[in-house]
């Protein structure tokens, strides 16, 4: 293009932070910034969804200290957009802080704040800013009631949870998306109630997906329960086509339990299907940047100066007493 305008750089940003390629967005933004192109409120949005999804706060600061010395700091969806990030990137104090100082307040910008204290734990606040949302009214939409049960979960709120359940179909009329029925199944779940969670997912009006399974598996993981684990084997391949991450689950229960003849069954049945998996990765945030590892990972430029203070800090473990906790058991690997 012989020229680019924020339109253009906004387009480009954009379509990246649709594809999930999140680092790519900021790499082209931080490019837009070096050109000179100032950028629009929009762009600004875009770029605090990308920020938010990678969990680069230190970025997310200074595109807040950009917003207040531009005239977006009284931008509604700036700032519904800046709650989002800090509540996803953990720091709730922050996201309520943005809350406190805008003039205007949207539903998006409640459900931001209810569904940001839910998933950080602070369930408390979540219900009190759904009540509180309702007193100012505004009618809870979808959204606010997987905040208000999520919080539900998280405190073990059964009953409540599901008379807000109740309430989202008998008096709000809201349709019951798979969301709202994961968060029942997460609610049974951590309770300890399985099989009123495996009776949610029988009898949904749609297939569960892998969040929902995970939920009750992690729970029968934890519980100890392989019978109820095996029984949730039927909906695996159904709805966990190259997804890996419920059927390594499954194994690590049969593990748990020595059940090696499980844990190469879902080996070898992960193998039928084509289920590679995936391997993990930590990631850290260093000076707006983001540098990711996986296990043995040696790729990384200052490989020799991280694996040298690894062993520094193994060594100060020892020093301090610590013995790692060896357990036995048969191998067995994931190809």
């Amino acid at each position: 293009m012989p020229n680019r305008d924020a339109v253009s750089w906004t387009m480009l940003i954009g379509g990246f932070v649709k594809k999930g390629q999140f680092e790519q967005a900021l790499e082209w933004f931080r490019e837009m910034q070096l050109t000179g192109v100032e950028p629009d409120y929009v762009t600004i949005i875009v770029v605090i969804a990308a920020c938010a999804d990678l969990g680069t706060l230190g970025l997310g600061l200074w595109l807040n200290h950009f917003v207040m010395k531009r005239d977006f700091k009284d931008n509604v969806r700036i700032s519904n957009s800046l709650v989002d990030m800090y509540s996803r990137c953990g720091c709730i104090g922050f996201a309520r802080q943005v809350f406190e100082n805008m003039l205007e307040r949207t539903l998006v910008s409640w459900n931001s704040m209810i569904v940001g204290f839910a998933v950080n734990g602070h369930a408390e606040e979540a219900l009190e800013f759904f009540n509180l949302m309702q007193k100012k009214g505004l009618k809870p939409d979808g959204v606010s009631f997987t905040g208000a049960l999520t919080a539900c979960s998280h405190t073990g709120l059964v009953d409540e949870g599901l008379h807000y359940f109740d309430n989202m179909k008998g008096v709000h009329r809201i349709t019951l998306r798979i969301e709202h029925y994961g968060c029942i199944v997460n609610l049974y779940s951590r309770a300890g109630r399985l099989e009123d969670a495996l009776g949610v997912i029988e009898n949904m009006p749609m297939k569960p997906n892998e969040v929902v399974l995970g939920s009750l598996l992690a729970a029968c993981r934890t519980i100890g329960n392989v019978s109820l684990a095996e029984r949730l084997m039927k909906y695996l391949p159904v709805v966990d086509l190259g997804v890996d991450s419920n059927y390594v689950l499954l194994a690590n229960i049969y593990a748990a339990a020595e059940r090696w003849d499980g844990a190469n069954k879902v080996r070898k049945k992960m193998k039928d299907l084509g289920v590679q998996k995936t391997p993990g990765f930590s990631s850290v945030e260093v000076d707006c940047n983001i540098h990711e590892f996986v296990a043995s990972d040696k790729s990384h430029v200052d490989t020799e100066c991280i694996y040298s203070t690894l062993g520094l800090l193994s060594f100060e473990l020892i020093l301090c007493g610590y013995v790692p906790e060896n357990i036995v058991r048969e191998p067995y690997k994931f190809d």
